[in-house]
Formats: C-alpha cells, structure tokens, sequence
C-alpha cells in the first residue's frame, strides 16, 4: 500500500487494514513499532485545497493537543512532512478506538442500567473538561463519540468546535454549522445568529442519553418545522417568555402561532428507566438554555451518587487566546500552511527548538528515506563514471529522533493519574455501594464463543474486585470479542477520528 509516499517516519508503523475511506483521505489501523502500541493513522489529503478546510484540520489537532483528558480522543504523533513549503498531506496519529456510539447502540438490545450511566457519565466528565477551557463542541452525536468493548468512551472530531474568549460578540454567524440537527439545541433550529453557549452541548448529551435509552434518535427531524413539532410534542409549548428569546423571526411566529400542547411525562417516553436517570435527564432537555445544568452540575446529581468522585473529575486551564489568534483574522493558505506546520512540530520537541530559535532551515527537515536514496543514487551515479572510490554520504541519522509521544503520565499533575485511577475511582471506593445497588456488577471475563456483532457489547457494565488488569486495560470494566469487519463502517469522513 501506497500510505506514507514520502514521509520518512513511515517506516517506525506497521500497516495493517483500512478502517475507513472518505473524501479526505483514509484511516488505517497500525502497530506502532516503537511502542507496540496499536494505533489509527489518519492520512488527509490536499488538505490546502480550501483554506476553510484547513483551518477546521488546523483548529481539531490544535485542541485535541491542549485538551488531554481520559475522555477525549488522543494525537499520539503526527509525521514530521518532507517539506515545510511544500507538503500538501498530513499523516495523523491516533490511539486506536473499536466503534462509536452509533454502532453501540445499533447493535446492542441488551444494554444494562448501569452501562447508561457509566457512558453519561463519561461524557459529562469529558464535557466539564471541555467547557472549562472555554471550548465548546457544537457537534456532539453517537458518531462523534469513539467506543471500546470495555466500555470506554472518547469525545472527538472537534472540527466545528469554538473558543469562547471574553472579547467573543455575543451573537454569532454560524455559516459553517452543519451539524446533525437531531442533536442540534431548539435555540439553534432554523437561526444562523446564535450566541452559543454549554448549554448546546448539554442538550447534544440528553438527546444522546435518550437515544441509549431507548435505542432510537430522540428528535429525528426531517427539517426545521418538523424538528420544532417533535421537541415541542415531547415537552409542551414553551412559554411565551421563552419564545421572545429565539433569535429567529420565523421560529418566533411558528411558535407563538402553534396549538397548546401539554408535555408528556418523561417516565411516560421513557417507561423502564431509572427515575433519577429521567430527573437528570429531564433537565438536560429542558427548552430553555438558562434550565439546564452544566456539566459540573449534572455530575453532581444525585443519579451518579455510587460512580461520582469529584477528584476524578478535573477542570481545564482556559485555551488561551493567542493559540487561536487565526480565528480572528483573514488568513491565506501559506499562513495556514505555516500554522499547521508549526503544530506538527509540538510532536518533534528537537525540531520545535530549532523552529524557535530560528535555526531550522527553511526547506527540508530530516531527509525522507526516499530522498536520501535519491541523494545516494545521485552521487554513485556521479562518482562512479570518474573511477572514485570514495563511499556515498552517510545517512545523518539512523533514524529519525523518536516523537514526542505524549502520554497520560506527561499531563499536567491535577489530570496525571486519571487512567491509572479511574476504576479505583468508580469502583475502587464505591464497590461497596455498588454491589448493594447491583448484583448484576460484577467481575467477568470475556464470554467465549463466535465474534461479536459490530459494536456488540458483551458481559456486566463494570469490572471490580481482583481481577488484574494490564496498563493498557486500565478502564477495562467490561470486555466484549472484537469484530474486525465493523471498522470499515465506524469511521465516518472528518468524524469518528477527527
């Protein structure tokens, strides 16, 4: 397979099968040879041919590169391009995840109580991080959200995300918001003008959380008329107060000239779920953006009262505006060219010191394998119709410098341990409270038997107790067979790995 071209890195990962295809490239799963870690590489190509494009790839790797946390997706590397002026693909590192949410619940019937909330817990924890840095997703759905057999969750593709700084307007023109509007929060439906709040993505979690319930979307919208009908036959009228706060004129009228509809109880759409579940749950999907909690909030309600632990459950530093000074502005394609290139270097620290010091060179870094044969033939070719004897140049590095592999010990101290402790931390102090309130929640192997349907979950939510447990299973709370044909359905182009 043609996959790396002439990126010299290549040669340290072991392809080993295609994962998913789309417009912007392709995603192949890979043994990392220097680690012996399995991984997904993420080759985009012509990623310059629209600048907006590129800013969305420029604005994902920068926060997934600040945003390091159990719970979001993680860069492992990015390949070092042959050329600074000219490279035109980037090859993307990922830690490797099964499926998403999607395939979850497309094939699993059987989904336990505790397994709903353990996964709303996991994303409201990876929500509170997220919101604290001042960053707000915009498109959380099933397909953005990576999951592992051991029921392991990853928030990804961060590509409509924003920063929100102080200075931001208040009332802002989403002209690239395309997100699914199943998801999309009714403050938002048929306005581009929008201040953008959590509470966007609050509502993105409930309508998620609902669809785990019940194994179907909550709202599937046909479009925007349709997509207010069915909110509003779920939960009433809003209130005229409300109403008066919708930006759009025309949701306005709608509204107001809408029949009275009275809301329909929650344990009424939802009749076998946990009550305290439909509380929260109630609340994350209330009309109004004021009602619903945030993040810290909702983990702190009382349907999480047997998992919560607020040590495990980390704020962020605020992004800092100059990380995404090329929001503001008007920026070409060597610009972006340039500011994609110097966020590479954050994965190469020897390279990133010479780029700061100035002492890089302006075009090739270290040479390709290819280029360096290239360079060899060249001056065989030469020196050999002379008669020198004289050996060609030796190659300036055995290799290229190993990448800066950013691991969770690497992170910053308050978010250090939360793999190493997170079943200490759900189950290690609780296991007492949650055996009482589970008999279900226990320690199990992997069932043996025929592969798993794609995205089948298999055995209890929850692993505690003495089973041991590698560094790589750290989060193992639940193992299932992995099925190697569902890969090439759970990437989705710009989606599953962001």
């Amino acid at each position: 397979m043609d996959f790396f071209t002439e990126y010299g890195e290549g040669n340290r990962y072991k392809i080993e099968e295609v994962i998913g295809k789309g417009s912007y490239g392709v995603v192949c799963s890979a043994l990392d040879t220097h680690t012996g870690e399995k991984v997904a590489i993420k080759k985009i190509n012509d990623i310059f041919e629209h600048v907006s494009d590129a800013t969305r790839i420029l604005r994902e790797i920068k926060l997934l590169r600040l945003l390091r946390h159990p719970d979001i997706v993680e860069i492992k590397h990015i390949l070092l391009p042959p050329s600074r002026r000219e490279f035109k693909d980037i090859y993307v590192v990922f830690e490797l995840m099964e499926s998403d949410l999607h395939q979850v619940i497309k094939a699993n019937d059987d989904l336990t109580p505790e397994h709903y909330q353990f996964f709303l817990y996991q994303l409201l924890r990876g929500l509170k991080y997220i919101h604290t840095a001042n960053v707000f997703h915009r498109d959380l759905k099933p397909k953005n959200i990576l999951a592992n057999a051991d029921c392991k969750l990853k928030i990804c593709d961060f590509g409509l995300a924003r920063v929100a700084f102080s200075d931001t307007p208040t009332a802002i023109f989403w002209t690239d918001y395309v997100a699914t509007r199943w998801y999309r929060a009714p403050e938002l439906c048929g306005s581009f003008f929008s201040k953008y709040t959590p509470a966007i993505d609050i509502w993105s979690i409930g309508c998620i959380f609902a669809e785990l319930l019940t194994g179907k979307p909550l709202f599937p919208g046909k479009n925007v008329v349709h997509q207010l009908d069915i909110i509003t036959d779920l939960l009433g009228t809003p209130s005229t107060e409300a109403i008066s706060r919708i930006r759009n004129e025309k949701a306005r009228r709608y509204l107001s000239s809408m029949r009275r509809k009275k809301p329909i109880p929650f344990t009424q759409k939802f009749p076998n779920a946990d009550p305290l579940a439909l509380r929260l749950l109630e609340r994350m999907l209330s009309f109004e953006p004021k009602d619903r909690p945030n993040a810290e909030e909702a983990l702190a309600d009382p349907y999480f009262r047997n998992i919560a632990n607020v040590d495990r459950e980390p704020s962020a530093q605020p992004v800092t505006k100059l990380e995404f000074e090329f929001e503001r502005r008007r920026i070409t394609k060597e610009d972006i060219r340039e500011l994609i290139y110097r966020e590479i270097l954050e994965y190469h620290p020897n390279m990133l010191r010479e780029y700061l010091e100035g002492t890089e060179s302006a075009g090739f870094m270290y040479p390709s394998a290819v280029d360096h044969f290239k360079k060899q033939f060249a001056y065989l070719e030469e020196h050999y119709a002379k008669g020198s004897t004289a050996a060609p140049p030796e190659r300036q590095h055995n290799s290229l410098p190993r990448p800066s592999v950013l691991y969770s010990d690497d992170r910053p101290q308050n978010t250090a341990n939360i793999a190493e402790d997170l079943s200490k931390c759900l189950l290690g102090d609780n296991t007492q409270k949650m055996h009482q309130g589970s008999a279900s929640v226990c320690a199990n192997r992997v069932p043996q038997g025929g592969a798993a349907r794609p995205g089948k979950v298999v055995g209890s939510a929850l692993r505690y107790g003495n089973c041991s447990t590698s560094t790589a299973e750290r989060y193992e709370h639940r193992r299932t067979d992995r099925n190697p044909a569902l890969a090439t359905n759970t990437v989705s182009p710009r989606g599953s790995y962001p």
